[in-house]
Parts: C-alpha cells; structure tokens; sequence
C-alpha cells in the first residue's frame, strides 16, 4: 500500500484490549487502516483476521524509545503516512497517595503521560511534513476530576489534558488537530487490570470506599466501548472536532456537578481572591 491509497492511516497503541482494541475495529470498518500495536503483538491475531490488507500489526512498548521509533517507522514503510495518532496504552493502580509507592506513581506517569510524549514527539515530524493529521489522546472523566484512591492515576490524567490542551495552541498553525477523550465508565478491562497497593485503615472511608466500589461494579459499567469508539470516529469527522470530548452520561453529569461546585467555591472567595490588586 502507498501514500495514495485512500482513507486515513491510524496508528493507535494499546490495541490488546478495550478502547484500543475498539478504535482498531471502528476504523476498519470506516474502510481506513490501521497500525495496530501492543507490547505483545501476538495478541492481536483476530484484529488481523478481521481487517486484511487494511491492518498491520507491531510491538510497541511506549516505554522504550526504541520500541517507540520502531513502531513508526514501520507505518510509514507499510502504509506511507500516519494521519490520526491515537495515545491509548495506559494502566492504573488504586490507592490513596499513602497508600501509593512511589514506584507505582512513577510507572504510571512513564506510561500513561510520558509515553504518550514520546510517541507524539515521534509522529509529529511525519505530519508536519503532511501538513496535517490527528493527535487522540485518551484521558478520562478522571483527567477533569480527581476520586480518592485513583490519586496517581488521575494526575497522570490530568497531565494528559494539560498536554492535549497546550498541543492544540501549538499545532493548529500547522494543520494538526488535537482531540482530548475524556470517557466516564465503559465495560473494558481497566476494573479487572488495575494494580492494587497495599490498604491502610486510615483511608477505609475514602480510598477504601472507592475500592470497594470498584470490585462492585466490574462488568455493571453504564457505557459500551464500541459505542464510544463509534463516538470518537463521529466526533473525528467534524470540520471542527472539540478539543475535550466526553464519553457517556456519567461524564457529562459528572464534569457539569464539578464545574457547578467550583463556580459556586470561587463565588464565595471571590472578594478575598480580589483582595490582593496592588493599591
């Protein structure tokens, strides 16, 4: 296949399972290609039974520059060009920043932030020499607001919109969009692949609560993966994609409760935060 081949090139990492795994196959079935990716490429054989000569498959280790540049220089040797870059390999541990090592906090960020720079860094020559293409980068509802016992993993999501936000002002002069994806709870696996640390009583009621929940509601989450795909594919096809898009009713309701009690917070300091204008 070459650069004149129609449809758009994806390269998407964390394709084993869940929205990467979902992406792949939405954009499949919208007729464009894909460069599936995963640390562990052999887990992506059915991917490659169902998209033919539309998809190809390579290790990707977005901890490893070298896994990172490889992984890229294979697109472009398979399919000529990389038009939409999806950031979707993450993982998660649950605890209260106590509770949470800070091996485990450090991990994370190499992971779900740094990982994602790396390969961002890596894409963005081939599409400033296109004059165009699409960075995804894959936060969460958890990027916009913080839950006790998900302290690290939200910070490295909130780092993520922080990055998404400041691309978008330094991209768009050169014709490359940035889409933030910010889902509330889907049935994937991140319930069942989380890391967990070692439980203080201190936290039973706050970290613990969230624990507790979590093991609860695996496999009852409100939102479905391939609807959210479909979503972001949707969303990608506008002349103007927003730059924060939020996936399912519980983000909604839950960013429009949080912005509701901050304006009402800062209404009620806003005097004092006032105060402070020099004379």
């Amino acid at each position: 296949m070459t650069n004149d081949t129609p449809g758009r090139v994806w390269l998407i990492s964390g394709c084993s399972s869940g929205f990467g795994r979902e992406i792949v196959l939405a954009a499949l079935a919208a007729g464009d290609r894909v460069m599936a990716t995963a640390r562990r490429p052999e887990t992506l054989a059915d991917l490659v039974q169902a998209g033919g000569e539309q998809i190809s498959t390579a290790a990707l280790d977005v901890t490893d520059a070298a896994s990172i540049r490889a992984a890229v220089d294979a697109t472009l040797a398979v399919f000529g060009r990389i038009d939409v870059l999806v950031n979707n390999a993450g993982i998660s541990a649950i605890g209260a920043v106590e509770e949470t090592s800070v091996k485990h906090m450090r991990d994370m960020f190499d992971v779900n932030f740094f990982g994602a720079v790396e390969l961002t860094q890596a894409v963005l020559p081939v599409m400033r020499e296109q004059g165009n293409g699409t960075i995804v980068v894959m936060s969460s509802l958890g990027g916009l607001i913080t839950y006790p016992g998900l302290s690290g993993y939200n910070a490295t999501k909130h780092a993520l919109v922080a990055l998404g936000e400041a691309l978008s002002l330094e991209l768009a002069p050169l014709g490359i969009r940035v889409m933030v994806v910010e889902p509330g709870m889907f049935r994937t696996q991140f319930s069942t692949s989380l890391q967990w640390t070692p439980e203080n009583p201190a936290y039973h009621a706050t970290s613990g609560e969230l624990r507790r929940m979590v093991k609860d509601v695996v496999g009852q989450e409100p939102n479905d993966p391939a609807k959210g795909a479909a979503a972001i594919l949707e969303a990608l096809e506008a002349a103007n994609p927003p730059l924060h898009f939020l996936l399912g009713e519980d983000a909604v309701d839950g960013l429009r409760g949080h912005h509701e009690s901050l304006l009402a917070e800062v209404t009620t300091w806003e005097k004092l935060s006032r105060s402070t204008t020099v004379s």
